[in-house]
C-alpha cells in the first residue's frame, strides 16, 4: 500500500475535529519528508484542513463552512503527557462554562506547574497561568474555580458582585468533601484569592473550614475588590473593601 493510502485509510477512521500530527503515521511509514508531502496535498484537495505548523484535523462541515476542533483537541499536547496529566483548560473557557460570562474568547489558557511564553496555533492564542499545586483528574474542576476567583477582576463583562453570586451559587453545590479540599488547594494561591474564598466559605455557612486560610493571610493586608460586602457580610473580617 503507498503512502498516502495509508495515512487516507488511517485518516478515514479518524473523528471530526481529531487533531493529529506527521508523528502519527512516521512510526507506521517511516517516511517523514513523504508523509508530510501527503498531508499537505490533502490539505489542499480540502480532505483535511491544516490547524497550525505540523498540525492537522478533520473538519467537520457546517452551512457556515468548517467547524475549528474543539479546545481540548487544539491544546491536548499541553495537557497530557506519556498519559499523564500535566494541564488543564481555564481562564476565559471555564469562565463561560461556570456561566460567569457569556463572552467567548480566542484565547485558550492552560494551567501548568511549568509555563512558557503564550504562542499563537491557528486563530488560537494559547496562554499559560502556574499552577503550584500538583495537577490531578480530581482536582482539576477545583482548581479551575479557584483560578476564576483569582482573575476575578479579568472576567469579561461581568461585576464583581455578579461574579461573586455565582461564585457563592458554585461553592453551594459542592461536597463537603469538595469545599475541604478547595480550601487547602487556595492556600498556595495569592492571599487576595485566599481571602476571597474565605469570605465566600463564610457566606455559604463553612467557615469551619477556613481556619488555615485565616492564618495564611497577612491581618493589615487589605484586597480591593469592590462592592462585594453587599452580598459578603464577612467581607470586612477578610479585610475586603
Amino acid at each position: 500500500m503507498k503512502i498516502t493510502e495509508q495515512i487516507e485509510f488511517k485518516i478515514d477512521r479518524l473523528s471530526r475535529g481529531y487533531v493529529f500530527t506527521y508523528y502519527d503515521f512516521t512510526f507506521e511509514v517511516n517516511k517523514k519528508e513523504a508523509v508530510i508531502k501527503a498531508l499537505n496535498r490533502m490539505v489542499s484537495l480540502g480532505k483535511i484542513a491544516k490547524l497550525s505548523k505540523g498540525k492537522y484535523y478533520k473538519p467537520e462541515a457546517t452551512v457556515f463552512g468548517n467547524l475549528q476542533p474543539n479546545e481540548s483537541q487544539v491544546v491536548k499536547d499541553l495537557l497530557e503527557n506519556d498519559g499523564k496529566i500535566v494541564g488543564y483548560i481555564t481562564g476565559y473557557s471555564i469562565y463561560n462554562q461556570l456561566a460567569l460570562t457569556t463572552q467567548v474568547s480566542n484565547t485558550i489558557q492552560v494551567g501548568k506547574n511549568e509555563t512558557r511564553p503564550a504562542f499563537k496555533r491557528g486563530h488560537y492564542t494559547i496562554s499559560f497561568l502556574k499552577q503550584k499545586n500538583t495537577i490531578t483528574k480530581d482536582n482539576i474542576p477545583l482548581l479551575q474555580i479557584l483560578d476564576a476567583i483569582r482573575t476575578i477582576k479579568k472576567i469579561p463583562d461581568a461585576t464583581y458582585l455578579s461574579s461573586c453570586k455565582r461564585f457563592l451559587a458554585i461553592i453551594k453545590e459542592l461536597s463537603e468533601n469538595d469545599k475541604t479540599t478547595i480550601a487547602r488547594l487556595a492556600l498556595k494561591y495569592p492571599p487576595v484569592t485566599r481571602s476571597l474564598l474565605g469570605a465566600l466559605l463564610c457566606e455559604t455557612g463553612d467557615s469551619k473550614l477556613t481556619e488555615a486560610l485565616q492564618k495564611s493571610l497577612n491581618p493589615i493586608t487589605v484586597y480591593k475588590i469592590p462592592g462585594v460586602n453587599k452580598i459578603l457580610v464577612t467581607a470586612e473580617k477578610w479585610n475586603i473593601k
